[in-house]
């Protein structure tokens, strides 16, 4: 039975006419899959499913999102990142027998939320962090969750309570561009920073988040290990949820420079 697929033109050109065409007759997509995006199911035979293609430098894992979360598209990673993914990924990846190239790369996605956080009277614009997944070390062969440890040996604190406003993590940085966010920068290799979260898509903020990020020259970024924070809709409840992480120990948080306008 013919899937509801989009294949982009830019997965096409990756993939090749042949493959994205069996794609789309239904001959190697899968039926049930977790979105790469939001990861809850997704069905291709009910409802409409982006393939999306994560490219390294040596490596491209296919993945597959619902439509309404992702377009379909490609998405250049490193191949550090791509190699950890298909590590992580199980042998029962919906049928598939384990073959990575149709399997979701877990460590590829980061949920991002922003939101206005009030500290000592000020609003300042956050970023909150929660992968869709533990985060393995890697090389670690354990199933346990090293997001935060691995965050605080980057020079992120812990915190027990939204207090205070954390103190600036040097070499970090959001990038605005065009008033839009499009990637967390880290320290790279030689000086250069390199992305250590980018969007697939800018991402739109507010206009009081914008303004608040070009006043403040910053933006705090908070972080929490998997089922933390959860989507919250509003910033009423993502302080909520924040206050609860941070009180059970699973906040780090960090204030990074702006970068762009």
């Amino acid at each position: 039975m013919p899937r509801m697929l989009d294949v982009s033109d830019a997965v096409r050109a990756e993939i090749g006419d042949e493959e994205a065409d069996r794609l789309l007759a239904g001959e190697n997509a899968p039926g049930s899959y977790d979105c790469t995006s939001c990861r809850t199911p997704g069905d291709s035979e009910q409802e409409r499913t982006s393939t999306v293609l994560f490219v390294g430098e040596e490596t491209a894992v296919l993945a597959f999102a619902h439509a309404s979360c992702l377009p379909s598209q490609v998405v250049q990673v490193t191949e550090e990142q791509l190699q950890g993914a298909v590590r992580s990924i199980s042998g029962d990846a919906h049928g598939s027998g384990g073959r990575p190239e149709k399997a979701v790369p877990e460590q590829a996605v980061l949920g991002v939320t922003s939101g206005l956080v009030l500290i000592s009277g000020e609003l300042h614009p956050a970023l909150v962090v929660e992968p869709t997944a533990p985060i393995v070390r890697p090389g670690a062969t354990g199933t346990g969750d090293d997001f935060l440890p691995l965050l605080i040996e980057q020079g992120f604190m812990p915190v027990t309570e939204l207090g205070s406003v954390p103190p600036v993590l040097h070499g970090w940085s959001v990038l605005l561009a065009v008033g839009q966010l499009h990637a967390v920068l880290q320290p790279g290799a030689g000086g250069q920073p390199v992305a250590w979260w980018q969007a697939h898509q800018p991402l739109q903020v507010t206009e009081g988040w914008r303004a608040a990020a070009n006043k403040l020259q910053q933006v705090l970024m908070f972080a929490a290990p998997v089922g933390s924070i959860g989507r919250q809709p509003r910033e009423d409840l993502l302080r909520d949820a924040l206050d609860k992480a941070a009180a059970n120990g699973k906040l780090v948080a960090a204030a990074l420079p702006l970068a762009g306008t």
